[in-house]
């Protein structure tokens, strides 16, 4: 893993809430070791949980993977329509929130304020349904799965992005 991955974090938050003992490798992704490059010589990235001597990559296949694999404190709700919504809130933090808070914290001067504006709007779709009483109480799980989150919202609002999910 890496200190400030979010990816490798929830995973460790996810073996943690689990109760699973494990050995943590810090990797240093300007250098990357021959083990993550054995272990996953796809798409070379963190985090990677090796468990029985099999590697499994990518951080919400792994979460999918600890929750089927130790039953004790689920992660992902039992029923299909909860879990289909459960994985497609997972994809959307992934996948539109934080390349858009990455942008808007590490693009240039110039960019940044544009790059701010579009991490806010996915931020408040995110906000809105996080404010929705019936998503909390049909979906148990979002509560750990943003706990793997929020704390890049609130790195982020340290350097002085001012996302409002942070600040109210």
């Amino acid at each position: 893993g890496a200190w400030g991955s979010p990816f490798s974090r929830k995973v460790e938050i996810a073996l943690k809430l689990k109760g699973i003992q494990y050995k943590y490798f810090e990797e240093d992704l300007s250098n990357k070791s021959a083990l993550l490059l054995q272990y996953n010589p796809i798409h070379k990235k963190i985090p990677v949980l090796v468990h029985n001597g099999k590697p499994i990559a990518e951080s919400l296949i792994i979460l999918e993977y600890i929750d089927e694999t130790w039953k004790d404190n689920p992660i992902l709700p039992n029923d299909p329509y909860d879990r289909a919504l459960a994985r497609f809130w997972a994809s959307f933090l992934d996948d539109k929130c934080l390349p858009a808070l990455w942008k808007a914290l590490w693009s240039k001067e110039k960019e940044r304020e544009k790059a701010a504006e579009e991490a806010n709007e996915v931020l408040e779709i995110l906000e809105n349904k996080l404010k929705d009483e019936v998503f909390w109480g049909r979906n148990y799980w979002i509560c750990r799965y943003c706990c793997c989150f929020l704390w890049v919202l609130a790195w982020s609002d340290s350097r002085g992005c001012g996302f409002g999910i942070v600040n109210q």
